[in-house]
C-alpha cells in the first residue's frame, strides 16, 4: 500500500525557515494523543485531486483522502492510523524529521520538502510534500502531496542536455569539474577507496588542419569517432574495477579520463598506453580516411590536499610538456619539472618591475691578451639579484626578457652602465691604458629600439669614446642580417662603435657574407676550446678542433678581424691558442666574473696573473 524511500534524497526544497537546531530521534509527537474530529468540509476533502490527509499531533493519519491512497498505490481510508512520517519517508534525514517535528508541535509555519518513493508496482515517484497547520486551532496538521515526477524528469533530462556535449554525448567541462568536486570531497575518499585520484588529458595533434582543411562537419564526426574509442578504452580499464573511468570533452579537441580511487601512476599509465593505441589506427569518416594521434599529461596522487583547479592546472601544465617533447606521447606529471616553470613564470611577471626597482647590477670579466698577458678589456654581464631567488645569472632570464620585450629596457640600462663604468676606470687611471667594456645586444634591441639613437646619446652622456665600447651580437643574429639591422650595425660601426660576433663557429656561417659585415672582432665558442688539451687530465688534444681554430683565426686575421677565444680554463689551452696567433683570451684560467671594484686592481697589475679569483 505504502511508498518507500529510495535512498536519501536532498534537501535542497526544505524550507530554510523550518530548520532549527538538530531534534532527537525520538518520535516528534511526544507531546499528547489529540484527537482531530473529522471536519464538515470532508466532501470537499474526498473529491480534491490533490493528495490530502489530517495528521494528529502524535503523527498518525486522521483522515486521507482518495487521491492520496492512489498515489500510495491503495485507498485513503487504508491510511487511517498509519504514521505519516513512514509513508512518506519523512524521518530519512535529521533536518526534515526535525522541521517536521516543530510543525506539529506548532511552532514553525510550515515544511515543503521533496521526497522520491517507491509505488508498489516498481514505479519510482518525486513528490512535493508540504506540512502545514490547520487554520482553526484544531490540533494537527493537513498534509499534502503533489507527484512532481513530470516536471522532475523534465528537469532531469534538460540537466542532461546542459551536462552533455552534443558532438560527442559526453559529459561537459561542467559536469566534468562536478565529478572531480566531488571525488576530493573528504566523505569521498576517507570512507572507502585508495585516497587518490588520476587524471589523463588530451587533445589532438593538429586537429584545426582537419577543421580547416575538410569542414566542421568532418571535424565533428572525427571528434565523435574519437569519443567512441575514449570510452571503450575506459570500459576496458574498468574491468575488474569497482568503477570505469570518466571520460568528458573539455571543449574544442580536448578530452579527459577521470580515473576515482586510483592504485597508482602504473594505472594512469597504462591507460595513457591504451588511448594512444586506439587512436593509431585510421579512421574512416564518410570516404574520408585520416589519421590522428593524440599528446596526453598525466596526473596521478592523493585526494587529500588537492582541489580540482589544481589537478587541472597540473594535467594543463604535463599536457603542455607532452607537446613540447614531441606529440603522440603521454607524459606523467613532475613536481620538479612543474616547480621549474613556476619560478620561470614568477620571474618573467617581475622583469619589468625589477628593472624599475634597480635590482639588476653588472659584473666584468676580463679580456687578455694572448701575447702578453695585459688586461685589454671587459665583458658586462648582467645579474639579477633577486629578492626571492638570489643572485641569477643572465641564462635564467634574458631568454625570458626577450620574449616580452622587457629586454629593451634592460638593455638601455646595461649599456649606459657598462658605459659609465668604462668611463669611471678611464678617469681613475689615467696613466694605463684605456678598457674597451663589451656589451650583448638581443635582436630584439636592433628591432624594437633605435639603438643607434641610444648608443650614440649614452655616448655622450658618460663622455666614453666609441672606440672602448664593443657590441657583441650573436652570430645567428648577425650572419644574413639585412635591411634595418644591417644598416644599424653599419651605422654603429661608422660612429666608432666595435662590433663583435659572439659564439663564433656554432651557426651556419655563409663565409663570404662575413666579408661584407662590418664587423671587427670574431669570439671563439667555448666547444672549440675545450677540445684542446686540458692539464693533468692526460688526454690528447683533438686535432681536428686545432685545425679548425687555426683555420678560423687565419681566416679572420685575413679580413682584418681579431679573435677573442671563450671558455679559457688551463695554461696549456692558453698557450696553445697563443701559438696559433689567438689575440685575446677569455675564462676562468683569467678570473671569473668579478666587481668593479676588482677590475680596478687589476688595472694596477704590469701582466695579467693567471689563477685570479
Amino acid at each position: 500500500m505504502s511508498g518507500t524511500s529510495e535512498g536519501s534524497t536532498p534537501a535542497a526544497d526544505l524550507d530554510r525557515s523550518a530548520v532549527t537546531e538538530r531534534d532527537s530521534q525520538a518520535s516528534p509527537c511526544a507531546e499528547g494523543p489529540e484527537r482531530i474530529d473529522p471536519p464538515a468540509y470532508r466532501s470537499v476533502f474526498a473529491a480534491a485531486p490533490l493528495a490530502m490527509a489530517l495528521v494528529d499531533r502524535e503523527g498518525q493519519v486522521v483522515d486521507a483522502n482518495q487521491a492520496l491512497g492512489e498515489l500510495l498505490g491503495g485507498d485513503g481510508a487504508s491510511l487511517v492510523g498509519r504514521v505519516a512520517a513512514d509513508l512518506l519517508d519523512l524521518a530519512s534525514d535529521a533536518r526534515t524529521w526535525h522541521a517536521y517535528g516543530e510543525v506539529l508541535r506548532g511552532r514553525q509555519a510550515k515544511l515543503r520538502c521533496t521526497r522520491r518513493l517507491k509505488h508498489p508496482d516498481g514505479r519510482s515517484l518525486w513528490t512535493q510534500v508540504t506540512v502545514s497547520p490547520l487554520e482553526d486551532g484544531t490540533p494537527g496538521v493537513l498534509l499534502s502531496v503533489a507527484d512532481i515526477s513530470a516536471r522532475h524528469d523534465l528537469q532531469a533530462r534538460l540537466r542532461h542536455l546542459q551536462m552533455h556535449d552534443p558532438v560527442t554525448r559526453l559529459p561537459n567541462r561542467t559536469l566534468f569539474f562536478e565529478r572531480v568536486s566531488a571525488a576530493l570531497e573528504a566523505e569521498s575518499y576517507e570512507q572507502s577507496g585508495t585516497g587518490r585520484i588520476g587524471l589523463c588529458y588530451l587533445d589532438l595533434d593538429g586537429f584545426k588542419a582537419v577543421n580547416d582543411t575538410l569542414g566542421h562537419r568532418v571535424g565533428d564526426r572525427l571528434l565523435a569517432a574519437v569519443a567512441e574509442r575514449l570510452t571503450e578504452c575506459a570500459k576496458e580499464a574498468g574491468q575488474n574495477r569497482p568503477s570505469e573511468p570518466l571520460v568528458a570533452r573539455l571543449g574544442g579537441d580536448e578530452f579527459a579520463l577521470l580515473v576515482e580511487d586510483s592504485t597508482g601512476t602504473e594505472q594512469l599509465a597504462d591507460l595513457a598506453e591504451s588511448v594512444l593505441k586506439a587512436l593509431q589506427a585510421p579512421f574512416d569518416l564518410a570516404g574520408q580516411r585520416m589519421n590522428v594521434s593524440a599528446s596526453i599529461g598525466v596526473v596521478e596522487r592523493h585526494a587529500a590536499g588537492t582541489t580540482a583547479t589544481g589537478l587541472m592546472q597540473a594535467a594543463d601544465t604535463t599536457l603542455y610538456w607532452a607537446k613540447l617533447d614531441g606529440k603522440d606521447r603521454w607524459t606523467l606529471f613532475d613536481p620538479e619539472r612543474n616547480a621549474h616553470l613556476m619560478t620561470t613564470q614568477a620571474l618573467a611577471s617581475t622583469l619589468r618591475p625589477a628593472i624599475e626597482r634597480g635590482e639588476f647590477r653588472l659584473e666584468y670579466q676580463p679580456l687578455v691578451g694572448m701575447a702578453d698577458g695585459r688586461l685589454r678589456g671587459v665583458e658586462a654581464l648582467v645579474r639579477w639579484d633577486h629578492p626571492r631567488f638570489g643572485l641569477l645569472p643572465p641564462n635564467r632570464f634574458v631568454a625570458l626578457a626577450e620574449e616580452d620585450g622587457s629586454i629593451v629596457p634592460l638593455g638601455r640600462w646595461i649599456l649606459a652602465t657598462a658605459c659609465r663604468q668604462a668611463r669611471q676606470w678611464q678617469l681613475d687611471h689615467p696613466d694605463e691604458p684605456p678598457l674597451f667594456v663589451s656589451v650583448n645586444v638581443a635582436v630584439r634591441q636592433v628591432w624594437d629600439s633605435d639603438l643607434v639613437s641610444d648608443v650614440a646619446q649614452i655616448l655622450a652622456e658618460t663622455g666614453l669614446p666609441p672606440d672602448l665600447l664593443q657590441l657583441e651580437l650573436t652570430e645567428s643574429a648577425v650572419m644574413g642580417s639585412a635591411g634595418r639591422p644591417l644598416q644599424a650595425l653599419q651605422a654603429l660601426s661608422d660612429m666608432g662603435v666595435h662590433i663583435a660576433i659572439d659564439d663564433f663557429g656554432t651557426g651556419y656561417s655563409n663565409l663570404a657574407y662575413l666579408s661584407r659585415l662590418p664587423v671587427s672582432v670574431l669570439k671563439l665558442d667555448g666547444s672549440f676550446v675545450r677540445g684542446f688539451q686540458y692539464e693533468g687530465t692526460g688526454a690528447a688534444p683533438n686535432p681536428a678542433d686545432q685545425v679548425v681554430v687555426e683555420a678560423m683565426i687565419d681566416l679572420a686575421h685575413r679580413l682584418g678581424l681579431t679573435v677573442t677565444a671563450e671558455c679559457v680554463e688551463t695554461a696549456a689551452q692558453a698557450t696553445r691558442l697563443r701559438s696559433i696567433g689567438c689575440d685575446t683570451g677569455q675564462g676562468w684560467l683569467y678570473s671569473r666574473p668579478v666587481s668593479p671594484d676588482r677590475i680596478s686592481e687589476l688595472m694596477d697589475t704590469e701582466s695579467y696573473a693567471v689563477g685570479n679569483p
